[in-house]
């Protein structure tokens, strides 16, 4: 059974530093028809276990814990008795939206493996400080959330990002991946690593 990836746009709400803003948000879930892993939680627990379609979700892994990626992920947890996963330098955007912690740390390098195939925590700060993306070499594909966009690097205009780390984080973590590689982003459209070389050079 090979590995599939699918994909939602939920639509809601991103609140940071006192202001809200309307979004549309990528949900992705990546598995074989056996077992998936659900990759961010916003603003529609329906439209996600949708897409897991009955299936076992190993792990519902957070990019980063801006509420509108994980506002959803401990009752989705709950619903799927998955484990949320998150990057602890992130724990201080996680308490914003939730009382209780995540199930279990990210950290890089390490791997979750899904349907026989590996996916590798890249731990890319700057946006937030646990940001993290997602690289399944079999796939040639990367989950970047808000690190990388087609067109450039996310935002850092706000609490806890920083542009120079982010742009760090890209060049050191995401440029060292093949140039095909697919870019799976957070909001927006796909891109490819080679691609956004381009725009960042």
């Amino acid at each position: 059974m090979p590995v599939r990836i699918d994909h939602a746009v939920t639509s809601g709400t991103f609140s940071l530093d006192g202001e809200t803003f309307d979004v549309d948000n990528n949900v992705w879930v990546v598995g074989d028809d056996t077992e998936c892993i659900v990759i961010d939680a916003p603003h529609d627990p329906l439209a996600i276990v949708k897409l897991i379609d009955g299936r076992r979700v190993k792990a519902v892994v957070c990019t980063h814990a801006h509420d509108d990626h994980v506002r959803w992920a401990p009752a989705l947890g709950r619903v799927t008795q998955a484990p949320v996963l998150l990057h602890p330098d992130d724990a201080v955007l996680w308490q914003l939206t939730h009382d209780t912690p995540p199930d279990g740390p990210l950290s890089d390098g390490q791997t979750i493996t899904i349907g026989g195939e590996s996916a590798r925590v890249l731990h890319t700060p700057g946006h937030a400080p646990g940001a993290v993306c997602l690289y399944l070499p079999s796939l040639a594909t990367v989950f970047t959330g808000d690190t990388l966009f087609q067109g450039g690097p996310g935002a850092t205009g706000r609490s806890y990002s920083d542009r120079d780390t982010l742009v760090a984080s890209i060049r050191a973590k995401l440029f060292a991946l093949p140039d095909e590689t697919v870019v799976k982003t957070g909001h927006g459209d796909d891109t490819t690593i080679g691609a956004e070389q381009a725009n960042l050079s």
